[in-house]
């Protein structure tokens, strides 16, 4: 795949995600919990956008490029959006945004163009579903559960779709004006949890409490952020040390390489956990407002 050691990492924690979620599906299924299939067709979904996002679903082209913060990437990478490249090319001639703002501002690009590719996936199973469920000529108590599992995916399109088109206004609005340094919030993840957040069904001291979570939750973001840059560091120091022959010094280099690699997996799992959870809970926070 010709990933680097930290996409290596990212991949890891996505996987082991997705393992976690198949043996919990598992002992649903068992206990007889998933009789629409719901459950087992989103777990089908997520293991599609993970295999796009590392370009391993078969087309050259969907691989997420290497966006580490080491080295610029930003020239060979592309958007694939029109919209976005001319934002982005307006905000890098702008000379409003110093070159760690710019770093900070291809990561909401990034995330941005990855919260697309999963809408347009989720997208293409609804249909599919779709031309299914309208092929079938005898309605059944079977085919009003489909219906239901539908008006679900419907509905989390519609949140998808919401955050992408507020996502986007933001990045217009900091492209053309530059990083407001009041902002509560810098991480794009946590931006986009802190507005949806905003317009669900959360009491006052709900939305407190979520604030303040965002917080920590941001900081997790920041640490993992931390050893991603000193894991990237240590294997460009690892291949330079390959090819001196010292082998006491190349020793010392694995062993932090190890601890690093393995340190970057756990926080990223961790972080990818945190973020499921909080999601879920904006989630139903949204469906009660539609109640």
């Amino acid at each position: 795949l010709h990933l680097s050691a930290v996409k290596l990492a990212e991949l890891h924690s996505d996987l082991k995600i997705q393992e976690k979620d198949e043996l919990s599906w598992k002992k649903l299924k068992a206990e007889g919990l998933d009789e629409d299939g719901e459950k087992e067709a989103k777990l089908r979904r997520n293991l599609n956008v993970i295999m796009t996002k590392y370009g391993m679903n078969g087309k050259k082209d969907s691989q997420l490029l290497d966006t580490n913060y080491i080295k610029d990437g930003t020239e060979s990478d592309t958007l694939d959006d029109p919209r976005l490249e001319k934002l982005w090319s307006k905000a890098k001639t702008s000379g409003k945004f110093s070159d760690e703002e710019l770093d900070k501002l291809w990561r909401e690009f990034k995330h941005h163009k990855e919260k697309i590719r999963e809408y347009n996936i989720l997208l293409e199973t609804v249909s599919r579903t779709e031309d299914i469920h309208k092929n079938v000529i005898n309605p059944s108590e079977e085919n009003l559960v489909k219906e239901e599992i539908l008006h679900n995916k419907h509905r989390e399109l519609k949140d998808k779709l919401r955050s992408i088109n507020q996502g986007f206004e933001r990045l217009r609005k900091v492209s053309h004006q530059g990083y407001d340094t009041t902002s509560e919030f810098e991480e794009p993840r946590v931006i986009d949890l802190w507005d949806m957040a905003k317009s669900a069904n959360f009491t006052e001291k709900e939305l407190e409490s979520f604030r303040e979570e965002l917080k920590h939750f941001e900081a997790k973001i920041e640490k993992h952020h931390h050893y991603q840059k000193q894991l990237e560091i240590s294997h460009q120091k690892l291949k330079h040390v390959e090819g001196t022959g010292d082998k006491d010094h190349l020793n010392r280099n694995k062993e932090k390489y190890a601890m690093l690699e393995e340190k970057t997996k756990e926080l990223g799992y961790k972080v990818k956990k945190h973020l499921q959870d909080l999601s879920s809970r904006i989630s139903q926070g949204l469906q009660h407002n539609e109640l």
